[in-house]
């Protein structure tokens, strides 16, 4: 109960902030928005040249790339690490959440909490919606309590890989970051991963497990044969991955020496 009431005081005092400056917010907005139309007519521009990529058809790989966005928006939503390098270890913030009785991954993700990525899953429900009428997809009742899990499973499997990117810092003096390379190879997630050589296709799915993200949920949906028992690994994935995560972050915490040491 006391984590749950100060996630409510975080997201509280986060509204209000926002809401000062909505101009910004719609910005924002309509920027992500932007950048998901880009990823949206690339494929729409490869679709008008061959009518199916590698037994995927354009409705097919629009529903993967809707349920893609959906995870992700998620993600970006709740851990948004990418600066922690600078931010926490560099600039010396991370003195600061040690010193308070609450765990302290769980402070560093309320504190760079950014509730208006959720809006970034609406443009991947409608293209879901607008795929999987043109494919006259069927669903039943438990389809929406799966559809929640996966995207859970989704979400946890990039925090916990962006997680343990972060807890590098706890280890290494210098600034640079990999993630800005990880946020491009998770965008090969997006598609499905049997038009990819074997050696890439085994690192999605095994090693930076990006393929659970989008491909293996959807196929689920999608009812591939191929792929479809491979979305009911993402809930454990994401857990598993998570949990990792967590595990580094607390060794790299027992490691930290602070900016004055």
């Amino acid at each position: 109960m006391f984590y749950l009431s100060v996630f409510f005081q975080y997201m509280a005092q986060y509204m209000k902030t926002k809401l000062q400056y909505r101009a910004d917010l719609f910005v924002e907005w309509l920027s992500d928005l932007m950048a998901q139309a880009v990823n949206l007519i690339f494929l729409l521009v490869v679709f008008r040249h061959t009518p199916l990529l590698h037994g995927w058809s354009r409705d097919e790989m629009l529903f993967i790339y809707g349920f893609f966005l959906v995870p992700y928006a998620v993600f970006a939503a709740f851990f948004n690490l990418w600066d922690f390098n600078e931010r926490y270890i560099v600039q010396g913030e991370m003195d600061r959440v040690l010193t308070r009785p609450v765990h302290s991954l769980f402070q560093v993700v309320l504190e760079r909490m950014e509730l208006e990525s959720l809006l970034g899953a609406v443009p991947g429900l409608v293209i879901m919606v607008y795929a999987g009428s043109r494919l006259s997809l069927s669903f039943h009742w438990y389809d929406a309590l799966m559809f929640i899990l996966l995207v859970v499973g989704g979400a946890f499997i990039y925090a916990g890989i962006f997680i343990s990117l972060a807890t590098i810092s706890f280890f290494a003096d210098a600034r640079t970051s990999i993630m800005p390379m990880m946020y491009n190879i998770s965008s090969y997630g997006r598609y499905p991963v049997d038009i990819y050589h074997r050696v890439i296709r085994y690192i999605l799915t095994w090693v930076l497990p990006f393929a659970f993200v989008g491909v293996y949920p959807a196929s689920y949906f999608l009812r591939k044969e191929e792929w479809y028992g491979y979305a009911f690994f993402t809930p454990v994935v994401g857990a598993l991955f998570f949990a990792i995560a967590v595990m580094l972050w607390n060794a790299g915490v027992r490691r930290y020496r602070g900016t004055g040491s």
